[in-house]
């Protein structure tokens, strides 16, 4: 039976931004308005969140047109995990946003392109069909690239230019991609192609997984894997840092999330193959991001490296979800978890981080680490703060991180992968490494680059962005029993593509 609560996350943002562009002239009214509808979207999800725990996956039939002829959605556990911190984090930056955000950039449509992104994000987690997964991507580009492009300073322009670029590229290979997949399938319905692949006869396979490897390219683009993350480090630097946040926090792990998506629901043909190649780009990301990271002496391109390296911790999750023979089914259940926990781990304390360097910035005007000292003196609460957070990245008990990758470690473990599970350890150390430097750069030692008008509580008003990510993270890790289950009923889901595959073909 088709569900209307499924296109509410998406029909309220888009709703809101008709709203907001009527209101463009009054800043006020939008910050208001925006407001609302943020908190609005949080309940929704949370209600829709219940309702799959509790009902089952959800189905929307767009004009009640059964696969694979209408426009289906469908929130399955794992897309409403997804809904859920995405719509926590827009809240939060949002909020971040009124302090921080300044009034040029308010005044030309900041509010509006905020809640496209948001309808772009929504769309991507609970379309059921790859053209509309196309059509959302699309939406989500050109809001982020409007987003990135606000102030115009010659160095946003320039980023956003390679930005668009790298997506136009992948937005023809997207279009390739669907070609082959309709032409070999003749259907574009997720559910529905996942169906006819398994009856293709293995002639056809070979065709199957080029369009597999098509996809991994395109989908690897957006989540900045390894050797495609080229175009991230820049992209994200420049804007300010409450749009760094929502789109660093969310564009990515929109990118990890149609990879899990699509190499655990359609291309399962070949896991030998593809899930390999996944599993080593996955050892890239996280060795290449985090070699970025101790590399640099910039307090924002240390966080942006280390979305690059987080993301293959999400990736490793996803190649270790193939190996499901024997007992190791175990263990690729518990990695998929772990890869999912991550993300949302991820979502909340690298935001976190980046709206802490924000607050950084705005009291010493500079994210160069050798420009700076002392802060811890003078604010304890943002020191402290930030070193929870660097703990929790790194994975120390008994923060979120810890948890996520433990999950990630174990199936690693139950599969034999020793050699990932080594290089998942050695990423973790150096996490810390480079959180430690930017502690002890910035928070301890000698006083340097602090103001005198800003050595006051002041930078207070700026704290309940990140203090309530933070608390967030927190509660995830002493409550990790109560959200393990919400995360395997999800990787359950995920490992047995049936169940999506009957609740969206089998109309009741």
């Amino acid at each position: 039976m088709s569900s209307n609560l499924v296109i509410w996350p998406i029909l309220l943002p888009l709703l809101t931004a008709g709203i907001l562009v009527m209101f463009y002239k009054n800043v006020k009214a939008q910050r208001f308005i925006s407001a609302v509808a943020a908190i609005l979207s949080v309940v929704l999800a949370f209600y829709l969140g219940s309702v799959v725990s509790n009902q089952g996956i959800q189905v929307f039939f767009g004009g009640d047109w059964m696969p694979p002829y209408g426009i289906t959605l469908v929130a399955d556990m794992f897309s409403v995990i997804m809904v859920i911190f995405c719509s926590i984090l827009a809240l939060v930056c949002l909020f971040f946003a009124f302090k921080t955000i300044d009034p040029e950039r308010e005044k030309t449509f900041f509010y509006p392109f905020v809640q496209f992104l948001m309808v772009g994000i929504y769309g991507s987690l609970l379309t059921g069909d790859m053209f509309n997964l196309f059509v959302f991507f699309e939406i989500m580009l050109l809001a982020s690239f409007a987003l990135l492009v606000l102030g115009s300073t010659k160095a946003q322009l320039r980023e956003s230019f390679k930005y668009v670029v790298l997506n136009m590229v992948s937005a023809v290979l997207f279009i390739m991609a669907l070609a082959m997949l309709y032409g070999t399938l003749g259907t574009l319905n997720m559910a529905d192609a996942a169906y006819k692949i398994s009856q293709l006869p293995a002639e056809y396979h070979g065709v199957m997984t080029l369009v597999g490897i098509l996809f991994l390219i395109i989908f690897g683009m957006k989540a900045a894997l390894f050797p495609l993350y080229f175009w991230l480090p820049r992209s994200y630097y420049v804007p300010p840092t409450v749009i760094a946040t929502l789109i660093g926090g969310l564009l990515t792990k929109v990118g990890v999330y149609a990879l899990v998506r699509s190499f655990t629901l359609i291309f399962v043909h070949d896991t030998a193959f593809t899930h390999n190649i996944l599993l080593w780009m996955g050892a890239g990301a996280m060795f290449l991001g985090v070699l970025g990271a101790i590399s640099q002496m910039d307090f924002k391109r240390i966080l942006t490296y280390h979305i690059i390296s987080q993301v293959g911790y999400m990736i490793m999750g996803l190649g270790l979800a193939a190996f499901i023979v024997g007992n190791s089914a175990v263990g690729a259940t518990l990695a998929l978890a772990g890869a999912i926990f991550h993300v949302v781990h991820n979502i909340i304390v690298k935001s976190c981080l980046f709206l802490l360097s924000g607050v950084t910035e705005e009291i010493t005007g500079t994210t160069d680490l050798r420009k700076m000292g002392g802060l811890l003196k003078f604010f304890p609460l943002l020191g402290w703060t930030f070193f929870l957070a660097g703990l929790s990245m790194a994975g120390v008990p008994p923060l979120s991180g810890f948890f996520s990758k433990f999950l990630l470690l174990q199936g690693g473990l139950y599969i034999g992968n020793y050699v990932i599970v080594f290089v998942a350890l050695g990423v973790g150390v150096l996490t810390l490494l480079s959180m430690m430097k930017i502690f002890m750069y910035t928070f301890w030692g000698e006083e340097k680059g602090i103001p005198e008008d800003k050595k006051n509580n002041s930078y207070i008003k700026l704290m309940p962005p990140a203090l309530a990510l933070m608390a967030i993270s927190v509660a995830m890790g002493l409550g990790a029993e109560w959200v393990f289950g919400y995360i395997m009923m999800a990787a359950e889901q995920l490992m047995n593509p049936e169940i999506y595959i009957n609740a969206v073909l089998t109309k009741e």
